[in-house]
């Protein structure tokens, strides 16, 4: 039944599809789909703007007009059979990929390096272990324990030229787009990871575009959420592959 009431709207042109107000969302009202955020359904959305600060672009707005009625019931079945669908697709990802399994990379020796193809130049891989991609890495994996974590969105290593020998040395790496991914995964899967691998430091690597402002605020959630106090550096890539900013977060 629809009633007169207050309810999200959301500006299309000024949306960037950074998914932020993805996690602010109580109610799980809000998805990011096409690259834009969108009202999943009105009976989700309580009207009381929770997410609206975290829009960076001020796309989003309370305003009252006829809608569904708010449905708490129907709001606990969603975000119930929503915790579900996420566990199974993540028991069944992982096992069924064998690109998930885990291993660890011993440091490349001097005799490695000297039978480096010279079309390759100098460079070698500073890659301590694999996978990478933030979905496939489980929080107990031995390499996380203890970790200097390295968070890159995942369009940095195609613009900056020297990522190896510049951010990855020493680092745990962790590849994702906070902009197509699955935020509330996200922010539990290193909830996850900040409870159980005692992370020592986190240095989130992103590009200058607006969607990747959404990954430092996933680490800050996550953080939140395990109830840590981890140091984390912002670092900002520019699309030409130039360092623009560095930030203590």
């Amino acid at each position: 039944m629809k009633v007169m009431r207050k309810i999200i709207e959301i500006d299309e042109e000024l949306c960037d599809g950074c998914g932020q107000c993805v996690p602010a969302c109580a109610e799980g009202a809000i998805e990011v789909i096409d690259g834009k955020a969108r009202l999943v359904a009105e009976k989700y959305c309580d009207g009381l703007g929770a997410c609206l600060g975290e829009c960076p672009t001020g796309a989003l707005r309370v305003i009252e007009r006829e809608a569904e009625d708010f449905d708490e019931q129907a709001v606990e079945e969603y975000l119930k059979e929503k915790e579900q669908a996420e566990k199974v697709a993540e028991e069944f990802a992982a096992p069924a990929c064998p690109s998930a399994r885990l291993q660890t990379f011993a440091p490349v020796s001097a005799c490695d390096e000297a039978n480096i193809p010279t079309s390759q130049g100098s460079a070698s891989s500073a890659l301590s272990h694999w996978p990478v991609q933030i979905h496939l890495v489980p929080p107990t994996a031995p390499f996380l324990k203890d970790a200097e974590l390295l968070i890159v969105a995942d369009c940095v290593p195609i613009a900056y030229p020297t990522l190896h020998q510049d951010f990855i040395k020493g680092k745990v790496v962790l590849v994702g787009c906070p902009k197509f991914d699955d935020i509330p995964q996200y922010i539990q899967k290193f909830a996850d990871i900040f409870k159980s691998a005692n992370i020592k430091s986190i240095t989130a690597l992103i590009m200058e575009v607006p969607c990747c402002s959404g990954l430092p605020m996933i680490v800050k959630k996550a953080m939140e959420m395990a109830g840590k106090e981890i140091p984390v550096e912002q670092v900002v890539i520019s699309t030409r592959g130039q360092v623009l900013k560095k930030a203590t977060l």
